[in-house]
């Protein structure tokens, strides 16, 4: 029967690590892996690791190809908040990995819509994702798919929420400089990857990660349909965790978590 395992870790170190842990274990497994990579604070200590793994000679990315879930539309590839400008920042940067191997959506294509379909076929002409990591967002997003989403969506553009845009205004220095649109991958497109990897991390998580694993499959909760995917894993430090029925998780849908610590 499909189900996510769960793994809990200590804290929010050892979640970058862990999760760093299962995505150097698909390049090692397949050198040429098709990987799907997320936004946000919460993989920043993935890449982190995934990156002091590459310099010490544990991980070769030469081969490996990327798309990222999402960009924001109108924003130049250097705007600081751009997703290609947090991508080179936090990973590509660092990494012996060709540039053509690396995939972001074109925010600032003449033809968006044209944009979204060229995408969805570069990833299809790559085999598909062998690897997507996830984050999670508060109101259960992944990706730009806000709570609503459709399930049978492809890579598309979506209208930015009023909730979304008011949370990343800090980061753009006011709403009114905060993109009203993006490109991202659609539910369908996430469902499709082989592998699933969903990342959460802070207390202010708990509840919505209680949804997620324990709450019922709708589309007011585009995650929850994470439960329905053959191959899908969550990792969670203990704080993220705090709401769960561990009792209830550890049944056979789920798998058996790790305790903290």
């Amino acid at each position: 029967m499909p189900g996510m395992r769960l793994k809990i870790v200590a804290d929010y170190e050892e979640l970058g690590r862990e999760a760093a842990r299962l995505v150097a274990r698909q390049i090692l497994l397949k050198e040429d892996s098709v990987l799907g990579l997320p936004t946000g604070e919460t993989p920043i200590g993935m890449y982190r690791e995934l990156v002091r793994m590459s310099r010490e000679g544990l991980l070769n990315f030469s081969k490996v190809i990327t798309f990222n879930l999402d960009e924001y539309v109108s924003l130049e590839p250097s705007h600081p908040q751009s997703f290609h400008h947090y991508m080179q920042v936090h990973l590509f940067g660092h990494l012996a990995i060709p540039p053509e191997q690396i995939h972001i959506p074109d925010g600032t294509a003449a033809d968006l819509e044209e944009e979204c379909q060229r995408y969805e076929e570069e990833i299809a002409r790559h085999g598909g994702i062998d690897l997507l990591v996830l984050g999670l967002g508060l109101n259960g997003h992944i990706g730009f798919n806000e709570p609503g989403s459709d399930w049978g969506t492809m890579t598309r553009l979506v209208v930015l929420s009023e909730e979304t845009r008011r949370r990343e205004a800090g980061r753009f220095g006011g709403l009114d400089l905060v993109p009203t649109q993006a490109i991202t991958m659609g539910i369908k497109t996430i469902m499709r990857a082989r592998r699933l990897l969903l990342l959460a991390s802070g207390e202010e998580k708990a509840g919505i990660v209680r949804e997620v694993l324990q709450g019922p499959i709708v589309k007011e909760v585009p995650a929850s349909i994470l439960q329905l995917h053959p191959d899908a894993t969550m990792i969670l430090d203990a704080a993220a965790a705090s709401k769960l029925n561990l009792c209830r998780v550890g049944g056979a849908s789920a798998g058996r978590p790790r305790t903290p610590g």
